[in-house]
């Protein structure tokens, strides 16, 4: 600040939202900077985003979490993609798992020598060249072959996440207040200067993170940023969430099933299940959506259901004079694709990289908004995606669906992948070429040629190239423990080092 004064950083809420930014700022941000969390244990948190994407490993390592006892304490598990039940057509199946599929073959991609092969019926579904669906279809989970790294994510129970990151973020000089927000003071300038709290405490920031949840409390309710609404696009306007007791398989992935009006979640922790059905009031009522979801458990339920009401879209401004928004604050993307968490991370992590000390720039706020919101636009369309590409015919919802009007930026990328197999996504988007070639394929969609490079292996040689991938594929995995086996082997052993 130049006045020898600490840079002042206040976050509004706590839950998921408000720990993940409070343990990031702990870890990261000078010493000339203090945080202080205000939450009140009288106010809920949403709490059902318990899938996780891989880069989640990237914000724990770099937190220097204990990978062990971030699964003791989270009752975590692994998870190595997201299956799709249903979505296509009643009975059909496929998996977005992560990591590779195939391997590329001098300048292309797998997909086009795949392309190819499909046409001429030597090549096998893209389960059969992934290593990830392959151990996750098995129930495996941890070390493969030597040499054999598989991306993961993780499960866990989003309440128990944001305790661990509050004690983490505690121990590192963040202070935590209890209480409601009631009043709210601007400066001259307009920007926020101080909150106040219902016991009469003020609390002055240079700079507030707005955690305050689908309220909005100073982003919106006090600083009117907008919000920029994607029903037409992504029609399910409301969830019903419940545990209910482990059983059934111990599945090392996420399983999406298609439903009449909306999709239903299943989430595996280590003491429970976590499920959700997602779905558009304007096809099913609230009381059959939660019948549906109750009729679809593996095991009872451990708690009563749990709605919520939500418009999908996001914040036209995250980032409005000195206050951010993070977490459902800033938008609302549905958890097909398990991005809830991951939107929290990259707006923090993006945070980071522009950290105040001082006055800002319109200049680095604007070019903030900017790629928040392109990276909000681009899953936007992958999950429009699922929807759009059904077949699911004489379903009044999966019609209005498939009759949608696409945003450009998807019509695009789709005619591009059937015309001639070619996925573009920019460098910095979340999911990947071959994320996107999982879900088209997956969905039936198909290229009606591929790069004409791929035609210079005879058919014998691209028969041999597509086995020797296949196999490949089976041998990293071959080597893996089962999943329930190799969690129960990491939590036992860090429970045993806590002991110690």
């Amino acid at each position: 600040m130049g006045d020898g004064r600490p840079y002042r950083i206040v976050i509004l809420g706590g839950g998921t939202a408000g720990w993940m930014s409070a343990a990031a700022l702990a870890r990261f941000a000078p010493a000339t900077h203090s945080i202080t969390l205000i939450e009140s244990e009288a106010i809920g948190t949403v709490g059902v985003g318990e899938a996780t994407i891989p880069a989640i490993m990237l914000f724990n390592q770099a937190l220097e979490l204990d990978e062990a006892e971030f699964l003791r304490e989270t009752m975590g598990s692994f998870k190595l993609g997201i299956e799709f039940a249903g979505w296509l057509k009643p009975g059909h199946s496929y998996m977005h798992a992560f990591g590779e599929v195939g391997r590329q073959l001098g300048l292309l991609p797998f997909r086009h020598y795949w392309a190819r092969g499909r046409k001429l019926g030597l090549a096998k579904p893209l389960a059969h060249y992934s290593p990830n669906e392959l151990a996750a279809r098995t129930g495996r989970a941890g070390p493969g072959a030597p040499g054999v790294s598989l991306p993961y994510a993780y499960h866990f129970d989003a309440g128990l996440y944001a305790g661990y990151l509050r004690r983490y973020a505690e121990a590192r000089g963040v202070t935590r207040h209890e209480g409601k927000i009631a009043s709210v003071q601007r400066a001259e300038s307009g920007d926020i200067a101080a909150v106040t709290t219902d016991d009469g405490r003020s609390f002055e920031g240079d700079f507030f993170i707005d955690c305050s949840g689908f309220r909005g409390l100073l982003i919106e309710q006090e600083l009117g940023a907008g919000y920029e609404d994607w029903r037409h696009w992504l029609p399910c306007d409301r969830a019903v969430a419940v545990p209910c007791a482990a059983s059934g398989d111990f599945t090392p992935y996420t399983r999406s099933t298609a439903r009449s009006a909306g999709w239903q979640w299943r989430i595996p922790l280590q003491h429970r299940i976590g499920n959700g059905h997602v779905y558009c009031s304007e096809f099913i009522s609230d009381d059959e959506a939660t019948a549906v979801l109750l009729a679809n458990l593996d095991g009872p339920p451990a708690a009563d259901p749990r709605p919520l009401q939500f418009v999908t879209g996001r914040r036209r401004k995250f980032w409005d004079r000195n206050v951010l928004a993070v977490g459902l604050s800033s938008g609302f993307m549905e958890p097909l694709e398990s991005t809830s968490i991951h939107l929290i991370q990259s707006t923090i992590t993006r945070f980071l990289t522009v950290l105040p000390g001082g006055p800002v720039d319109d200049a680095v706020r604007d070019g903030f908004n900017r790629r928040a919101a392109l990276e909000f636009e681009r899953i936007r369309d992958f999950l429009i995606l699922h929807y759009w590409a059904n077949q699911r015919h004489g379903e009044p919802f999966w019609d209005h669906c498939r009759n949608m009007d696409l945003p450009d930026s998807l019509k695009a990328r789709i005619e591009e992948f059937q015309a001639a197999c070619v996925i573009q996504p920019s460098a910095d988007e979340l999911f990947t070429e071959v994320g996107w070639l999982q879900v088209m394929v997956g969905q039936g969609l198909e290229p009606a040629s591929w790069n004409p490079i791929a035609d210079g292996l005879s058919d014998a040689d691209l028969g041999r190239f597509l086995d020797g991938v296949e196999r490949a594929a089976i041998e990293a995995v071959r080597p893996m423990p089962q999943h329930i086996d190799y969690l129960a082997s990491l939590v036992t052993a860090e429970a045993a080092r806590g002991a110690a």
